[in-house]
């Protein structure tokens, strides 16, 4: 699968399946966590670690598992989908989410599981893994993001704007020509307003830039889904939060600690074309951690729902259960 140049896929997620459990956990601080469990119990353990940060589960993502291998815990992080509060962004930060992944793999009784995540996931996840490495069996990362300043600089500042220049007008235009030298703290200060409509129509640009980079082809239905005010708003809140506050990582930390998980078997499914998390990460971490598999693929951008990815997923997850 390295460097693949396959541009048809034969393989796709498993049919639909409902949780066989479901629940809220208190995790303190006055936020509650929505989980699902799906699969067989007793099975391989699996947790999903959604994109973001603010992003949210959708019924596709319980499918990228065997469900007679695997089972999976998935949920909403603080502040994104059922969790609550609503688009909280106070007691909510990287670390605290690396406490509550503990939590919820204490609740289910597993002494360690696979880790997957994608985006902002594959962030979550190789942080995770390096405070608690004898919790982390596997490793499946998509479109690894590493929280440095280029790649934060590339999606906000400069970069994505140079292949999407018409939708990043429309971004950028949101906001007055005087406060455009810093777009963060510009759509910051208006996703925190107190008025509604000003946190709505700056949620919605925000989710729309997003939408628009994270596929090869326009997909008009992810971007609607996006826009949604149920999406965009917890999305766009938390996600230029933790970009303003430098996800809660020093620079480079992430490779500067690779160390601690070289041991652990990993996939990286990335997107030779993707705008939103550029290759390089995805390279720069294979460089640091050799022992790890890269399966570039050719024809996908960054959206886990893109063909080629779904297959490098389903091929991940299969693998590590000896399918």
């Amino acid at each position: 699968m390295s460097n693949s140049n396959m541009l048809s896929y034969d393989r796709t997620l498993y049919p639909e399946i409902e949780p066989y459990e479901a629940g809220m956990l208190d995790v303190g601080e006055g936020h509650s966590l929505y989980y699902e469990r799906v699969g067989t119990p007793g099975a391989k353990p699996a947790v999903f670690l959604h994109g973001g940060p603010g992003g949210g589960m959708a019924p596709s993502h319980r499918r990228q598992w065997d469900p007679e291998k695997y089972d999976v815990l998935l949920f909403d992080q603080r502040g994104c989908g059922q969790s609550t509060p609503f688009a909280e962004i106070e007691d909510n930060d990287t670390w605290r989410i690396v406490g509550d992944v503990e939590q919820l793999r204490e609740m289910c009784g597993h002494d360690a599981w696979q880790a997957f995540g994608g985006s902002w996931g594959s962030t979550l996840a190789l942080t995770y893994a390096q405070k608690h490495p004898e919790r982390v069996t596997e490793l499946v990362l998509r479109g690894v993001f590493l929280a440095r300043q280029a790649e934060k600089q590339w999606l906000y500042n400069y970069g994505a704007s140079e292949l999407y220049p018409d939708q990043w007008d429309s971004f950028a235009g949101l906001i007055p020509e005087d406060e455009r030298g810093d777009l963060l703290t510009a759509y910051h200060t208006r996703l925190t307003s107190d008025d509604r409509e000003t946190r709505l129509a700056a949620a919605k640009e925000w989710a729309s830039w997003e939408g628009t980079v994270i596929t090869v082809l326009p997909n008009d239905e992810l971007l609607g889904n996006m826009n949604e005010p149920e999406s965009a708003l917890p999305f766009a809140r938390i996600c230029a939060r933790f970009f303003m506050d430098d996800f809660y990582l020093e620079e480079a930390q992430l490779l500067r600690d690779v160390e601690k998980i070289r041991h652990i078997p990993t996939i990286i499914v990335q997107g030779r074309h993707d705008a939103c998390t550029p290759p390089r990460a995805a390279w720069d971490l294979k460089k640091a951690m050799p022992e790890a598999e890269l399966w570039m693929i050719a024809d996908a951008g960054h959206a886990a729902s893109e063909p080629g990815i779904v297959d490098g997923l389903v091929r991940a997850t299969d693998k590590f259960a000896g399918v």
